[in-house]
């Protein structure tokens, strides 16, 4: 594939005419997916597909091709010759870009990370014989994922890595079920076996009578998967370098002095993701960017664009400056511990529906789901029916956080809208004190 690649990209270094400069982007994919229900074989196929979009550049007059390549090099290279020509007739309507940013240097990369993958027949065979006897519901997506940069420079990057996401639920009634799902670069059987063993127990604990709360203040214990809801809502312009600038991040507070607890440092820990290291634009990303140190907000993530505008340093973020290998150091509370720790209050394994109630203030809302349960002195004693919560940031990860787990879980993108997605998380599950509910 990555010969493939350079062979497009060659096509249009030879295409190019005097006064012009290129920058293309390839992804492609290669995916097994297979989906269960009843603890049953659904529906499986393979997708395989291949996109390039080239941009072709004079002075500060840009445009842009996105097409479908048949995987066929001689035919691509044609189709791609045809695209430059196409470009070459848009680019005298254009108007000057006075944001245009290219990088500089010549930066090449090449990473390949992950092995092959068992054939998903005998990765689902595990799967199903672990949850014999249960309606397992999921899905499963495992294959290569591809990604490619090149420039009229010279210069050229290679992003290779071979990754699972196996996403499921037992299901018990109505809206009953347990969540649960491991992803990753190798398949691991005995760390399946050891998930759905605890989803059996977790199942076993919701067949018993709900527990109805009132709307009020509880302690709560939130596993990653939990605060993974919380982290994606604040991905959504939270530490875009453009929407501090301009105050509309969620945590635009921040930069006038408000805080998180001091044990809450977040980064955007590429070297340590399934992201690749540089970016459509063909800007190098760093091994990590301080967004979070010690409760302060100390960066941000600044696209070219951003960086152009208003006169930022780029660090290698995407157009729109969403962190696509978010990770959250963990603490000292070992997660075997939590029940104990959490004492008497609420096990919330999941969340969803999050938005915000006011977007200022990092107020969220959202439901939990799943499987809630009701702890006293340590032991789960009983699911809880739905709960929304209405709360701040700068509460659950601020002034109410008690503790963070020492472990923290990689968990990656399971979208699969268009293709699958390199954006990953790692995250603690974490301990707070109080967390309000409305309804």
């Amino acid at each position: 594939m990555e010969n493939y690649f350079l062979a497009l990209a060659k096509a249009i270094d030879g295409s190019l005419q005097a006064g012009e400069r290129y920058t293309t982007s390839f992804e492609a994919e290669q995916t097994d997916f297979v989906r269960m229900n009843r603890g049953k074989v659904r529906q499986s196929g393979t997708v395989a597909q291949r996109y390039i979009a080239v941009r072709l550049i004079r002075g500060q007059r840009h445009a842009k091709h996105v097409t479908s390549l048949s995987g066929d090099a001689k035919a691509d290279c044609d189709a791609i010759r045809a695209v430059v020509a196409g470009l070459r007739g848009t680019l005298p309507e254009l108007a000057d870009d006075p944001l245009l940013l290219l990088p500089a240097d010549v930066k090449s990369t090449r990473a390949v990370r992950g092995g092959p993958l068992p054939p998903s027949e005998q990765i689902i065979g595990d799967v199903l014989a672990a949850a014999h006897g249960t309606d397992l519901v999921g899905i499963y997506a495992g294959g290569p994922i591809w990604r490619g940069f090149a420039n009229s420079e010279g210069q050229r990057n290679w992003h290779e890595t071979t990754t699972f996401n196996l996403d499921w639920s037992l299901y018990y009634r109505a809206d009953k079920a347990v969540k649960s799902g491991c992803a990753g670069f190798a398949w691991d059987g005995p760390a399946l076996d050891r998930k759905m063993s605890d989803a059996r127990e977790r199942l076993a604990l919701i067949s018993r009578p709900a527990k109805s709360l009132a709307p009020g203040k509880y302690r709560a214990y939130l596993a990653p998967s939990a605060i993974e809801e919380i982290a994606r809502l604040l991905c959504w312009g939270g530490f875009s370098g453009r929407a501090l600038a301009t105050q509309q991040s969620s945590l635009a507070r921040m930069q006038s002095g408000e805080a998180l607890d001091a044990n809450v440092t977040l980064s955007e820990d590429t070297a340590s993701g399934v992201a690749p290291a540089f970016q459509a634009e063909g800007f190098a990303r760093p091994a990590g960017v301080d967004l979070v140190h010690r409760g302060a907000l100390v960066g941000s993530l600044v696209s070219p664009r951003t960086a152009r505008e208003f006169g930022l340093p780029e660090n290698g973020a995407n157009g729109d400056e969403i962190p696509e290998s978010l990770s959250m150091a963990g603490g000292t509370l070992a997660e075997k511990d939590a029940l104990a720790a959490l004492g008497t209050g609420l096990h919330i394994g999941n969340l969803h529906y999050l938005n915000y109630s006011d977007r200022p203030a990092c107020r969220m809302t959202g439901m939990t789901r799943f499987a809630t349960f009701w702890v006293d002195e340590g032991r789960i004693v009983a699911p809880i029916d739905v709960l929304r919560f209405d709360d701040t940031v700068y509460r659950l990860l601020g002034s109410n956080l008690e503790a963070l787990t020492t472990e923290t879980e990689l968990l990656l993108d399971s979208e699969t809208y268009q293709s699958r997605k390199l954006t990953s998380v790692t995250l603690p599950g974490a301990l707070v004190r109080e967390m309000s509910f409305t309804l």
